[in-house]
């Protein structure tokens, strides 16, 4: 059973079955499905309030976690120089989508359609790593490198969210973000406190982090990124990315270890709640969206990649240029965060779903990563 379950989640089926489920009840029903996910769901909040406002929370906390790791000594971005290469790459994949998409925006779409930029700019780190582990192999430096791209790339998808996606119709306010500092405060003082539980940090400063974003009209999935790095943890990383250490018991691993699981399979939610969207409503947003994760996001990462290393900052050993190109083109599947920035870029229904249409597309990088590995004759790592 323990097999199966860790199949799910390896295979993000939860989140491409609530994807699934979400397309086909938008298009065969699509006021029942409206109704369902704006409707009051607990208490008085909706299925799709409790999902992005709540639940994406925890979302958001692992990925803060998993940076958090990395930055530690003996974590896969520390010392710096280490981490130089695939950070640069994750400005090309940043900067790349970001002009991609506002030279085709500024050709063939509208001023409107502006907003979208910050759409492109994320990578799904689950799906990247599942393409990247079918294509290059278990153990290839290039999944290592994959995925730094992508938390780096998350990290600021985040920044993105917080301060260029408020919500346009209500003013930012920022003297509640006080609040956000009263919740760091408080888990850095539990932390000195040696409390053992983490959680004390995420009801208290988790708590006063989601009230400060909520009021100062910011997006409050991001209450425990700025609580999560306060958690009690060793002073030195034993383990890369995705690995667990049984030996380590600290509280930043202990929530990490007790909401994975959870996250994974409330992606099912997510899923549900974000990826209505009928088949209609493809339009320019959409092909924007597909095009800057394709073409930008490889070209990007590809170009900085390189860069990086003519300015005496390697790759892995082991990965090339014809390998950086084939992560690059990976790294295109925006999926989970391109979905979640989607719903905050585009108030307006139609372009929401359009925008939506295309971050969805994007998983078609997978099958384009693979045929560009073939065509260069690519070998996998153990063959």
């Amino acid at each position: 059973m323990r097999k199966r379950i860790d199949l799910l989640r390896e295979f993000s089926i939860p989140l491409i079955a609530g994807v699934v489920v979400a397309l086909l009840w938008a298009n065969l029903s699509p006021e029942s499905y409206h109704r369902f996910n704006h409707s009051p769901f607990l208490g008085d909040l909706s299925f799709h309030f409790a999902t992005n406002d709540l639940f994406m929370v925890f979302f958001f906390g692992i990925a803060a976690v998993e940076i958090t790791q990395s930055c530690l000594p003996g974590g896969d971005l520390n010392p710096p120089r280490k981490a130089v290469n695939p950070l640069l790459a994750t400005l090309g994949g940043v900067v790349g989508p970001v002009v991609v998409y506002l030279t085709l925006n500024g050709a063939f779409g509208t001023p409107l359609l502006a907003r979208g930029w910050g759409i492109p700019t994320a990578t799904d780190i689950a799906l990247a790593w599942l393409a990247a582990r079918l294509i290059f192999g278990a153990g290839h430096p290039a999944i290592s490198f994959l995925l730094l791209l992508a938390i780096a790339d998350d990290a600021v998808g985040l920044i993105i969210i917080a301060l260029f996606y408020p919500d346009p119709n209500v003013p930012v306010a920022p003297a509640w973000l006080f609040l956000v500092a009263c919740g760091m405060v408080a888990a850095w003082l539990l932390r000195g406190a040696r409390v053992r539980s983490y959680w004390p940090s995420v009801i208290i400063g988790g708590g006063l982090s989601w009230g400060g974003l909520f009021l100062a009209h910011l997006h409050p999935a991001l209450a425990l990124v700025p609580v999560v790095p306060f958690l009690p943890h060793p002073p030195r990383e034993e383990k890369h990315l995705f690995e667990e250490d049984p030996a380590d018991r600290s509280p930043l691993a202990r929530f990490e270890h007790e909401w994975k699981i959870i996250v994974d399979f409330g992606l099912f939610m997510f899923g549900l709640a974000n990826a209505g969207v009928e088949f209609a409503g493809i339009g320019t947003a959409t092909w924007l969206v597909l095009a800057s994760l394709l073409i930008g996001k490889t070209g990007g990462i590809f170009l900085c990649g390189l860069v990086g290393e003519r300015l005496g900052f390697p790759l892995p050993r082991g990965m090339g240029w014809r390998e950086l190109l084939v992560a690059g083109a990976v790294a295109g599947i925006g999926f989970t965060v391109a979905l979640f920035v989607a719903g905050e870029a585009f108030p307006d229904p139609l372009l929401q779903g359009a925008a939506k249409m295309g971050a969805m597309g994007s998983i078609i990088a997978a099958p384009c990563a693979c045929l560009l590995a073939r065509g260069m004759r690519l070998r996998r790592h153990g063959t």
